[in-house]
């Protein structure tokens, strides 16, 4: 089974323009997404999904930099984005990044990839199904079959969203959500606002440039309680209003 993985980026965030770009321990952040996924050791190909906007085209020059593949499409549709991304490139699954994520854990996304491939006639599969990881460490798979019915059936904000159409609207599809102990939900380590960037530059200083165990990252935010507080009050965006 041929999985690949999509990392949807662009510089147009509402909260924190150009957040993806920044750079953080001497790498863009986009490049801690790419350097994750590639050290996972579990996807046939990588790419980068970004947008048809001018201001765009810097995330296409960091990507010539980074030696990965870029395509671009709609802004708000990315689902559109995603299908014309695949479009002649063999795969039975993507695994969906977003680009504001800089401390992914390869291991969990070699998990992932692992057990999809396991599982027979697997649809969708994510850690955010039952959330136990901090928020920014999270996995999903679509499988393409899955990815396409939802490109033909979703609207609104699950086009944006990529994959919520499969999750909310599951129907006949065989999900799986995977789960870690000691659960660490309440955690927050994705990049949206100036304070996430606080944290997220507060644990690279600490921790340094490396791709970092989630139980690593885990129990030293738990050792510092002073750290976990910058971002403490952030509220995620609902589906409907991101």
């Amino acid at each position: 089974m041929r999985i690949v993985g999509i990392i949807q980026a662009r510089t147009g965030s509402t909260r924190l323009p150009g957040k993806v770009l920044r750079e953080l321990g001497g790498r863009s952040v986009l490049g801690w997404v790419v350097r994750a996924a590639r050290e996972a050791g579990a996807l046939d190909d990588l790419l980068v999904a970004t947008t048809t906007e001018p201001a765009d085209d810097a995330v296409l020059r960091e990507c010539d930099r980074l030696g990965v593949a870029c395509h671009r499409g709609p802004v708000d549709d990315v689902l559109t984005r995603f299908v014309q991304a695949l479009a002649g490139r063999r795969c039975d699954a993507v695994m969906r990044f977003t680009a504001d994520c800089p401390l992914l854990d390869p291991a969990v996304i070699r998990e992932a990839a692992l057990v999809f491939r396991a599982v027979p006639g697997l649809d969708y599969l994510s850690t955010g199904l039952s959330r136990t990881l901090p928020r920014g460490l999270d996995v999903e798979i679509a499988g393409r079959a899955a990815l396409a019915r939802a490109d033909q059936e979703a609207t609104g904000f699950h086009r944006t969203h990529v994959t919520s159409y499969l999750y909310e609207h599951p129907g006949d599809s065989r999900l799986l959500g995977l789960a870690y102990r000691p659960a660490a939900d309440d955690l927050r380590v994705t990049l949206d606002t100036e304070d996430d960037w606080r944290l997220i530059a507060a644990v690279v200083a600490a921790l340094g440039d490396r791709c970092l165990p989630a139980r690593t990252l885990v129990s030293w935010l738990r050792e510092h309680p002073e750290v976990t507080g910058l971002n403490a009050h952030v509220r995620q965006k609902a589906l409907q209003d991101a």
